[in-house]
């Protein structure tokens, strides 16, 4: 009897072998054990605490599914990022603003405190607003109010809507903005 192993991907390993289908139904049931987890209360209401790859499973799910808000996108940087620390994120400019018709680029790091604490989101694409700082493009937790109030129930997403929505504000929507593709 030959003997196989997943690493050099043998034909017994492919899409239709049993074991890669047994594995592939592992798989999915182990997700929905995930979703189960982060939504179960304890008997008193109390929440149950979400370990952080469970959390960043769960918004990089929906991000891949396009369940999101429309004009944010978001995913991480290197699909083998076992730890999902770093992320790749997009802000589509709102209409009637300065930001309109312009597509923002960022990187956000979640580090191993994630999410007690809130992500550290930086402007690959040059911007021109109140929250970010303008020599490095990093965004300033004290001056995003998702940031600022940060709980463990938010996610990169509250940031990148409340980016957005920053972007809308009276002080923000007109202000001029730097030629389009320069970067920080």
């Amino acid at each position: 009897r030959e003997s196989y192993s997943i690493a050099n991907c043998n034909p017994p390993f492919g899409p239709q072998s049993f074991i890669f289908r047994q594995l592939l139904q592992i798989l999915l049931v182990f997700s929905s054990i995930i979703r189960a987890i982060i939504m179960q209360r304890t008997p008193t209401g109390e929440v149950v605490i979400v370990p952080r790859n469970f959390k960043l499973l769960q918004e990089l799910e929906k991000s891949e599914k396009g369940l999101g808000e429309m004009g944010l996108s978001m995913g991480l940087v290197d699909p083998s990022d076992t730890f999902l620390s770093h992320w790749n994120a997009g802000i589509l400019g709102p209409p009637g603003t300065a930001f309109m018709d312009r597509f923002y680029e960022l990187r956000i790091h979640c580090n191993d405190k994630y999410p007690s604490s809130p992500p550290d989101v930086r402007f690959i694409t040059r911007i021109n607003i109140s929250c970010v700082e303008q020599t490095t493009g990093k965004v300033i937790p004290s001056k995003l109010a998702a940031m600022r109030n940060w709980d463990r129930n938010k996610g990169i997403e509250d940031v990148l809507i409340a980016l957005r929505t920053e972007m809308c504000t009276d002080p923000n929507r007109r202000q001029r903005q730097p030629p389009e593709g320069t970067t920080f």
